[in-house]
């Protein structure tokens, strides 16, 4: 394949993704915001007014980087999980097989589908969190970083869970039962000052406090873990999802069935 036709493979992959967006958007891009603002309005306006400030803010302010985290997560995950699933499911993934599209450009077109997808909840959770607090961005630079690099490894993730996937359960498996978990426990409700000394070293083994850290710092100018480190172990599951996922095509993982 030239360049330009490489080109053109890729573009038109991230295209298709995007008007798939696009023709679902009110169960794309209305539940996240919708499930954020009742975060807000239950945990941040309601209970947060009896728990006070954490970490010298107020409760409402301290969760909304999660918040925004917790729906970038899910959207950029689920979005490449489902759809290349589906390519799967209906056969059309052979048809991309024969053709003389490299792997890395059939993995990119589906991956950058579900940044776009992530970007976008994240800015439109970001919006309605400004509906509930008033803040000042300290590191925009370090957010933006954060939420497209997140939105990457997700994406790269869900990819893989594709490719495993025997049937449309097994997609919904790890959202459900590793995702949410983690998620939850990832420092989005609380500060992991908050726990004991082992509870504090046990939460250390879960990637996504990372991410949240790294959001915070980015949008509070402050969080429990360096956003150096934070960033560094977020690009290095980055890197392992990505050739995980073109060892699994190599191989035919999921492809020659």
């Amino acid at each position: 394949m030239t360049k330009y036709n490489r080109y053109q493979a890729f573009y038109t992959l991230v295209r298709r993704e995007y008007v798939r967006m696009l023709r679902i958007s009110t169960q794309v891009f209305l539940p996240p915001v919708i499930t954020t603002s009742l975060y807000f309005l239950i945990f941040g306006t309601i209970i947060g007014r009896r728990i006070g400030d954490i970490n010298g803010f107020d409760y409402t302010t301290f969760i909304a980087p999660g918040l925004i985290m917790m729906s970038v997560i899910t959207s950029s995950y689920g979005n490449v999980a489902s759809s290349f699933y589906s390519v799967r499911f209906q056969k059309n993934v052979e048809e991309m097989l024969v053709s003389p599209m490299s792997y890395g450009i059939l993995m990119g077109g589906f991956v950058i589908g579900g940044v776009l997808r992530g970007f976008i909840v994240g800015l439109l959770v970001f919006v309605v969190s400004c509906f509930f607090i008033s803040y000042d961005l300290h590191h925009w630079v370090v957010a933006v970083i954060t939420l497209l690099a997140v939105s990457l490894m997700f994406s790269l993730a869900g990819f893989t869970n594709a490719m495993l996937a025997r049937n449309f359960d097994d997609v919904m498996i790890i959202p459900t039962f590793v995702l949410m978990p983690l998620t939850y426990l990832g420092g989005v409700f609380f500060s992991t000052t908050m726990l004991s000394a082992f509870w504090q070293k046990v939460s250390l083994f879960n990637p996504i406090l990372y991410m949240v850290s790294a959001f915070r710092y980015g949008m509070l100018g402050q969080s429990s873990i360096s956003h150096i480190t934070s960033l560094a172990i977020i690009f290095s599951f980055i890197l392992f999802f990505w050739v995980l996922n073109l060892v699994m095509m190599y191989k035919g993982v999921g492809l020659r069935e």
